[in-house]
């Protein structure tokens, strides 16, 4: 089961925001995320908000753009009726879920909505998630005539016993053909890997690790495998069926990844991923760390203005109901006050290799990073400048380093 929306007061069907999401709205980048909540399978780790084709109860593959395109019109109503500046979309991800499962024309047309209510600045990042057994070489073309400039692959792993216990079905073999293809249709290449498997040694992964860098991408992201509540995942490891994962593996298989990327020229941006140049960091990503603008589209997407956080219907049937009435989709919101912004501000920015200014930590926060030096989590070179980086050792203890900066 997908996990639970948060709890928050209910947001108003007409999905007016208060007027402090209006506040400094021109100074701060807007992206679009457009989830797309339908996958063939669903992997045994994964509790996100996805649905295959036996949960959908009446909604459709179908009529989803139509959908999503109806609330990217009501979005801009809402921004402006909420006194929020429109500005043009700098970033558009399409996520899920996997997005290819839809026609490429049916991706192509929400981003049409998208130009349409709000533009797209100039140089603007068009991405989609994609499966390597969710596109073929055609689809990517048309993506990329549409207005798509970077495709997302999740590779997860190049071991096939890996991928099993991952219930992944594509074939580790077809990964250089997509990149290729992607190549072709000129659009930028991301892989997403995961690391901390149940029975994936430290061999496995260097050979995973080694097989994305032989396709030369422009951006790799690697995250450790987490143990949700609720997922199969979960209940195989609660049986004893398989071994939940090593803290320690896991902290070897992170420094293995982080020494390979860097030796093949790639360079850390955020703790979790690493690009092969500046221009190939992933932007929509960043307005998250750096607490911009977006609006969320689709079932259980979540939205941020402003320091007003909110999140749809989960379940596409609802969230077509909803839009289909003229409602808004959003079901509940939360206002961030001033100290929830500020220990955001602090848990993002650390992980993200410009850091954060020492100068705008507390009291409390500034006395800390002495000690953050000395314990090599933290740049000391940098950290004398003004600005605190994070150490690989400081990497893999980033929400340590958080308590201690956010220590009164």
């Amino acid at each position: 089961m997908a996990s639970a929306l948060p709890l928050g007061e209910p947001a108003p069907l007409d999905g007016l925001l208060p007027p402090s999401a209006a506040d400094g709205a021109r100074e701060r980048a807007f992206g679009v995320y457009v989830h797309v909540p339908f996958c063939r399978v669903r992997c045994g780790y994964c509790d996100f908000n996805t649905y295959t084709a036996s949960e959908l109860r009446g909604a459709r593959q179908v009529d989803y753009a139509d959908h999503a395109i109806g609330e990217i019109r009501m979005s801009r109503r809402v921004l402006e009726a909420s006194g929020v500046s429109v500005r043009p979309a700098e970033t558009v991800f399409f996520g899920g879920g996997t997005p290819t499962l839809l026609p490429a024309a049916d991706l192509v047309r929400m981003l049409d909505a998208v130009r349409a209510e709000f533009g797209l600045a100039a140089g603007a990042e068009v991405t989609t998630e994609a499966n390597p057994d969710s596109v073929e070489a055609g689809d990517l073309a048309r993506l990329a005539e549409g207005g798509f400039t970077r495709v997302s692959f999740g590779m997860q792993s190049a071991v096939p016993h890996v991928l099993a216990a991952l219930d992944r079905t594509h074939d580790p073999r077809r990964v250089p053909l997509v990149v290729r293809w992607a190549r072709d249709a000129g659009l930028d290449v991301s892989l997403d890997l995961i690391y901390g498997t149940p029975g994936e040694s430290l061999g496995d992964w260097r050979r995973s690790v080694e097989a994305a860098i032989a396709e030369r991408p422009d951006h790799l992201s690697a995250y450790a495998l987490i143990v949700e509540d609720g997922t199969k995942l979960a209940r195989q490891i609660r049986r004893g069926e398989l071994a939940e994962p090593s803290d320690d593996l896991e902290a070897d298989m992170y420094e293995l990844a982080d020494e390979l990327l860097g030796a093949a020229g790639y360079e850390w941006y955020e703790v979790s991923n690493w690009a092969g140049a500046p221009e190939h960091r992933s932007r929509h990503n960043l307005g998250y760390w750096r607490g911009d603008d977006w609006w969320g589209v689709g079932p259980g997407a979540h939205s941020h203005v402003g320091g007003v956080r909110w999140w749809n219907a989960k379940h596409p049937s609802a969230y077509a109901d909803r839009v289909a009435a003229g409602h808004s989709p959003a079901v509940g919101r939360e206002v961030l006050d001033v100290a929830t912004r500020e220990t955001e501000r602090v848990l993002l920015a650390t992980r993200i290799r410009e850091g954060l200014d020492v100068a705008s930590l507390g009291a409390g926060g500034q006395h800390a990073v002495a000690g953050l030096i000395a314990g090599e989590l933290v740049d000391a070179k940098a950290a004398l400048a003004g600005a605190l980086t994070l150490t690989r050792r400081g990497r893999l203890l980033a929400d340590a380093v958080v308590r201690r900066l956010l220590e009164d």
